[in-house]
C-alpha cells in the first residue's frame, strides 16, 4: 500500500519531534473530551483523508521500535512461503464452510456471500475464526477507546488514527493507494450483530494476498497519522461520555457468532498447522511433477485430475497407481476444506504415502522416456 504523511497539528508536531509518527511516543490524552479536541484539529488538518481508528491495550513494536499493524494472517517474524500458503488455505476452507452453513440455515445473504469473497473474509475477520488478510478499524473514536480500556492490561492503552481515501461504495477499492476498505454495516447480513454495535470497517491490500515484493508493505503503519496514550490513572470517561459496554460490543444473542464459533472450532482443532504444512509442502512436489509429465504431452492441463487422465490415456499410467494419486488429492481436499473429517494420523500416513507415490512415478517416468 501507498504510505503516507500525515499533517500533525502544532501540540503533536511539538511533542513527536523529529521521530516519525510510528516510532515516537504516544502524545498523553487525560479525557474522552481531551482526546477528540485532538481528533477535531487532526481531522480539519488532514483534509485529503478520511480517518479512522484503533484502539489497543498495548503498542505493539516491530525490531525498528516502530508501532507495527500487520493483518493477521500476515503476522510473526520469519513467515515462510510455505506457512502463508497453509494460512490461506485454512481461509479457504474457513470461508466455503461459512458459505455452506449461510446457506443451510437459510440466512439472508447467503447468497451474496456464496458469491463475495470480500464478505467471507469480512465475516471470518471480524468473528475471530482464522487469520485473514484484512485490518479491523472503526470511525468512531468511542468504539476504538472502549476496545482499548477492555482488558486490564498493566500497561496504557493506545489509540491510532490512520489516513485512508474517502469512501465510494460499501468495498471501496482505491487502486492508487493500493487499499480495500469494507464498510461492515453495509456488507454484512442483519443476524450479523457485531459490525452494527462496533461500527466496524476493515481494510486490506487490494489484490494483494501471498506474493509481494516486500512484507513491509502490508504494515498499516504506513497510514498511520498520529496515536495517543490513555493514562489508566486518570478518569478517562468523565463529562458526560460514558464507555460502550462489552455486552454490547460482544451481544451474545448473536445467530452468526453461534456459526462462526463452530466453524472456528472445526479449523482450529482439528490438524496441527505443522503437521498441515509438511504434507501440503510433499502433497505441491508431487502435484508439480504430475503437471510437468501432463504437460509435456498436452499444453492445457490446469488440475491434478487433468493430469492424470492425460497421462492414463496417453502415457498409461498404472491404475492402482492412478487410484492411489487420485485418494490423496481428495486427502488433500479434505485437509483444507473439511479439516475435522480427517482422522488422528491420517495426514502423517499420507505424507507418507505422497514419499512412495513420487519415487513410483519418477520411475514410471524414467521408463516411458518422458523427457
Amino acid at each position: 500500500m501507498r504510505q503516507i504523511v500525515g499533517q500533525l497539528t502544532p501540540e503533536l508536531a511539538d511533542f513527536v519531534g523529529d521521530e516519525p509518527v510510528a516510532k515516537a511516543a504516544a502524545l498523553p490524552v487525560h479525557s474522552f473530551r481531551n482526546l477528540m479536541q485532538h481528533i477535531a484539529r487532526l481531522s480539519y488538518a488532514n483534509k485529503d483523508y478520511l480517518l479512522f481508528f484503533r484502539g489497543q491495550s498495548t503498542d505493539h513494536k516491530n525490531k525498528a521500535g516502530a508501532s507495527s499493524f500487520y493483518p493477521s494472517i500476515y503476522r510473526g517474524e520469519r513467515l515462510s512461503q510455505s506457512e502463508l500458503d497453509i494460512r490461506f488455505d485454512i481461509l479457504s476452507g474457513a470461508a466455503k464452510r461459512l458459505s455452506e452453513a449461510f446457506h443451510r440455515e437459510k440466512i439472508e445473504g447467503a447468497s451474496e456471500v456464496r458469491r463475495r469473497r470480500l464478505i467471507q473474509w469480512s465475516i471470518l475477520q471480524h468473528y475471530e475464526v482464522c487469520p485473514t488478510p484484512l485490518l479491523d478499524f472503526t470511525q468512531s473514536v468511542r468504539v476504538a477507546c472502549s476496545f482499548a480500556l477492555l482488558e486490564a492490561e498493566p500497561s496504557d492503552p493506545c489509540i491510532y488514527a490512520f489516513g485512508f481515501p474517502y469512501l465510494t461504495n460499501r468495498v471501496s477499492v482505491n487502486s492508487e493507494h493500493d487499499l480495500v476498505n469494507v464498510r461492515l454495516l453495509s456488507i454484512c447480513p442483519p443476524d450479523a450483530l457485531r459490525p452494527f454495535f462496533q461500527e466496524g470497517y476493515l481494510v486490506g491490500t487490494d489484490e494483494v494476498t501471498t506474493d509481494y515484493a516486500s512484507k513491509t508493505e502490508l504494515d498499516f503503519n504506513g497510514r498511520l497519522i498520529a496515536k495517543f496514550r490513555i493514562s489508566r490513572e486518570r478518569n478517562f470517561w468523565s463529562d458526560g461520555f460514558d464507555p460502550i459496554p462489552r455486552e454490547v460490543l460482544y451481544p451474545n444473542n448473536d445467530r452468526i457468532l453461534a456459526l462462526c464459533s463452530e466453524i472456528r472450532e472445526e479449523v482450529g482443532s482439528s490438524i496441527q498447522p505443522s503437521e498441515l504444512g509438511g504434507f501440503l509442502q510433499a502433497w505441491n512436489s508431487i502435484e508439480s511433477l504430475l503437471l510437468t509429465m501432463a504437460r509435456q504431452r498436452r499444453d492445457r492441463v490446469y488440475s491434478v485430475r487433468e493430469a492424470l487422465r492425460v497421462l492414463e490415456q496417453v502415457e498409461r499410467l498404472p491404475s492402482n497407481l492412478s487410484q492411489r494419486l487420485n485418494a490423496l488429492r481428495q486427502t488433500r481436499n479434505i485437509a483444507v476444506h473439511q479439516p475435522d473429517k480427517l482422522k488422528p494420523g491420517e495426514l502423517a500416513s499420507a505424507s507418507s504415502e505422497i514419499s512412495s507415490l513420487h519415487m513410483q512415478l519418477k520411475e514410471f517416468r524414467r521408463e516411458q522416456s518422458v523427457f
